[in-house]
């Protein structure tokens, strides 16, 4: 029964957030044809027959959720604000890393395993998405003070 409440309540957010993507999402100009007025609207398409499937499927089992539980998921909410906060200042590369790091030991990876995850994703995601798909991602504040100070560029 929490499952279809939460697919209830995910679903109202989802048709309001499709007409925000279909009526008042306008930019005035699109560099690639997969712009800010695309994915908002792919993601509302894709999200509401995922969201109407968890509305009728029967329910398979109870659910319990445990208190480590509740605490892990507010971990990840808080994370997912402190990579949003931290992703400007530090740059792509090293929140990613320390975000991936993070993420991966909370939900149980080794130490080392959690270091190379969290450095494959920030390293490899960064060639990816600047590289192959041409994004402009931040380099961070903090890295280029840090380049102007090893260099001498500071005054």
């Amino acid at each position: 029964m929490a499952d279809r409440l939460f697919a209830s309540f995910l679903l109202i957010v989802t048709l309001a957030y499709a007409y925000i993507a279909w009526t008042l999402i306008q930019a005035p100009f699109q560099y690639d044809p997969l712009g800010p007025e695309s994915w908002p609207r792919i993601l509302a398409g894709a999200a509401i027959p995922c969201i109407l499937y968890i509305l009728w499927r029967p329910d398979a089992e109870s659910f319990a959720v445990t208190k480590y539980t509740w605490f892990r998921i507010a971990l990840m909410v808080v994370l997912l604000f402190a990579y949003a906060e931290l992703y400007e200042p530090l740059g792509f590369i090293i929140s990613t890393i320390l975000f991936g790091t993070i993420v991966a030991l909370t939900l149980g990876a080794p130490r080392l395993g959690a270091l190379a995850f969290g450095l494959g994703v920030g390293v490899f995601g960064y060639l990816l998405c600047f590289t192959l798909m041409g994004l402009n991602l931040p380099e961070g504040e903090t890295v280029k003070a840090a380049l102007e100070f090893f260099r001498g560029d500071a005054e």
